[in-house]
């Protein structure tokens, strides 16, 4: 999926939500437990259930290597059935890679060879060469984390040099340089408010995945005030607030409800920016 496409899936669909699928085996229905495998049909409901109000889904790969073989299978049949029944989402593997070059090119042939996923997301404290092997792959996305919604992004990601620029910055400035806005996107928490007004003065074209709206607190309005750009150039993902909305029979119908009233406000954000 490229840009354009991802942005006329924006606007056909009103939305720039991701889900994501952080799925944990201890918070997800008792009455699922019995299931031959539990995680692919907690995650096939809640796909079913919010198919039409997003345009990403975004698995954490942490919560499925937790569980070994048979967590990675409930992965791979999660992307699996995506592909196959909603070929129109974009599929983000949260697996933050990122290692020395031929270490690399495994990931990736793992995640865009094997699995023929949209995009992952890689750490570049290692450099170019570390990022270079995922960036092989026509068609795909690379997501570098950037600036993060955690309370430990402060202490390294705002260090500054001699010249005042943040190590946020200095990362996004220099990788930049090694693909350009259509097959790279980065990672901005939406806990850093204003600070998306910096970030867009180096990044102005680019797509950004922001996590932390949602149990995190970060705010969609602030987001979206200082951070859209006329592509509409956001993946905001919620997890945890919509796939645990309830923990009965009844979540799928709680996750759609909260997807809902997510895609809602982005869909008057959309229009107050003249997008839709």
């Amino acid at each position: 999926m490229n840009r354009k496409e991802l942005f006329e899936n924006i606007k056909r669909k009103k939305t720039f939500l991701c889900v994501g699928l952080d799925t944990d085996i201890k918070k997800i229905p008792v009455y699922l437990q019995k299931k031959e495998d539990p995680i692919f049909e907690f995650n096939k409901i809640i796909i079913d259930s919010t198919a039409n109000l997003c345009v990403a889904y975004k698995p954490n790969l942490a919560f499925y290597e937790s569980l070994g073989l048979e967590g990675w299978k409930a992965f791979e049949k999660t992307v699996r059935y995506i592909q196959a029944y909603y070929p129109d989402q974009f599929i983000i593997a949260d697996a933050k890679r990122g290692d020395i070059g031929n270490t690399s090119e495994m990931y990736a042939r793992s995640f865009f060879g094997h699995l023929d996923i949209d995009s992952v997301t890689v750490a570049p404290y290692m450099g170019e060469d570390s990022i270079k092997p995922f960036l092989g792959y026509p068609g795909k996305w690379v997501i570098v984390l950037g600036l993060t919604s955690n309370k430990g992004s402060q202490d390294f990601q705002f260090t500054t040099d001699i010249n005042g620029e943040r190590l946020f910055e200095k990362v996004m400035r220099i990788s930049r340089e090694w693909a350009d806005e259509d097959q790279m996107m980065y990672v901005v928490g939406a806990t850093q408010g204003k600070l998306f007004e910096d970030v867009r003065k180096i990044l102005p074209h680019h797509f950004l995945l922001v996590p932390g709206v949602g149990a995190q607190g970060g705010s969609l309005q602030e987001v979206v005030e200082y951070g859209i750009n006329s592509s509409c150039g956001l993946l905001v993902n919620s997890s945890r607030k919509i796939i645990y909305a309830a923990n009965d029979e009844n979540f799928g119908a709680a996750a759609r409800e909260e997807a809902k009233r997510v895609q809602e406000e982005m869909e008057y954000l959309l229009k107050a920016k003249k997008l839709i």
